[in-house]
């Protein structure tokens, strides 16, 4: 599974990069993603809006065995 929300991440991370951030996996636990934003996304107001709706509804479609993604510090 680590490999499928690897690539999964591959295509958010451009948008991420635009914008000066990152997105690290930092573990997978009962088909809940943690991961760390990083960069500009890790202090922006947005970075809610853009984990639920852009990184974990995209990890989602790719890999449906994930129920959430949830942001670690």
């Amino acid at each position: 599974m680590k490999e499928k929300v690897e690539k999964a991440l591959e295509k958010v991370r451009g948008y991420l990069h635009f914008e000066g951030g990152d997105v690290e996996l930092v573990d997978i636990v009962d088909g809940v993603v943690k991961v760390r934003l990083k960069g500009m996304c890790s202090m922006c107001p947005m970075s809610a809006i853009t984990l639920k709706d852009g990184i974990e509804r995209v990890i989602k479609e790719e890999v449906p065995e994930v129920k959430a993604v949830e942001q670690v510090l």
